[in-house]
């Protein structure tokens, strides 16, 4: 199969080795011409995978009309680029083709998915798919075992990208939740920030697996609100993403959570990760939507007052243990 990827970071360089690997013939699109050079050059993302090198049937490229003649398109994007990048797809692409989204995040200001921003820029002339779940670049380009979800409004594109995707290093679920799933990949992020925070903060295991606990039940309650299926949350694109970003150092917010524990204020911690940290988009969202359909979300809430509000990470937490008393699950006894 011919495919497009498009984007030359971490997460798009391990999906396009891997997809040529897999016998499609397969070129990489960057963005910036000096990048491209780099790669084509030296065989090799050495600034995101060092050593992974690229296979036969991997080429780049810094024209992005390549699109116009794969059968699959990969964007491979930050959320904030999502939108621009679709608009300079979109006079390429044609009914026949399949735009699968790897990115995670919901767009500032509008709040809205990435896959309704894409369908949105290229006019609905194609079916879009998202791949999500448990899934660091540095460990899939080293073909580490890796289970992963793919989900579209259309069961033959979902099922096109299972096909397409999977291998014996990269196994590929399929679901027709794509809100579920979306919304998992990007609530994560927030509660990756606020688990990074508990490590930052000295604080122990207990801590920790409580404020998973508690962010996924947020995350429940807020996606299914908006329409995604509750077992959504409990699978790959829910539990299991948020357990591999909340405990991995590969994970840029959980490493922005640890030096805002450490005193570093939210405006110099993303200069020193060195990359995009997906879950302050996705605090700002995440509290527009919760407020629009009136949910309640005291960790995302208390993370966007350390974000945005100059607040100490130990008033947050302060706050946090100091709430009213609540109740798990079930009635009240009678």
């Amino acid at each position: 199969m011919k495919i497009a990827v498009i984007g030359s970071g971490g997460w798009g360089t391990a999906l396009a080795a891997m997809l040529a690997k897999n016998g499609n013939e397969v070129i990489m699109w960057s963005f910036e011409h000096a990048e491209y050079e780099r790669l084509k050059n030296d065989r090799e993302n050495r600034a995101f995978l060092p050593g992974v090198l690229f296979p036969e049937g991997l080429e780049c490229t810094e024209d992005i009309s390549v699109a116009k003649d794969a059968e699959l398109i990969v964007m491979a994007v930050p959320s904030f680029a999502v939108r621009s990048t679709a608009a300079k797809l979109s006079p390429y692409i044609s009914e026949n083709q399949i735009i699968v989204n790897v990115a995670k995040g919901i767009e500032k200001g509008t709040s809205k998915r990435l896959s309704e921003i894409i369908e949105e820029e290229i006019e609905s002339k194609c079916d879009v798919a998202v791949l999500s779940g448990p899934s660091h670049a540095e460990e899939v380009g080293r073909g580490v075992p890796t289970a992963i979800i793919a989900t579209s409004r259309s069961q033959k594109a979902a099922e096109t990208v299972q096909n397409v995707f999977m291998n014996d290093k990269f196994r590929v679920y399929i679901t027709d939740d794509i809100i579920g799933v979306e919304l998992g990949a990007a609530l994560k992020n927030v509660m990756a920030l606020a688990a990074g925070i508990c490590d930052g903060l000295g604080l122990g295991d207990n801590s920790k697996a409580a404020l998973m606990t508690r962010g996924l039940a947020e995350t429940v309650r807020l996606g299914t609100a908006l329409g995604g299926k509750q077992e959504t949350f409990a699978g790959l694109a829910g539990l299991g993403d948020l357990i591999v970003t909340c405990m991995s150092m590969h994970s840029r917010n959980r490493r922005a959570g640890i030096l805002l524990g450490q005193g570093v204020s939210a405006e110099k911690v993303p200069e020193k990760i060195g990359g995009v940290v997906e879950g302050y988009f996705a605090t700002q969202s995440a509290m527009q939507l919760a407020k629009k359909v009136g949910i309640e979300m005291p960790i995302t809430e208390q993370v966007a007052k350390v974000l945005f509000e100059g607040a100490d990470p130990r008033n947050a937490l302060d706050a946090l243990m100091t709430r009213d008393k609540k109740k798990e699950s079930g009635t009240a006894w009678s």
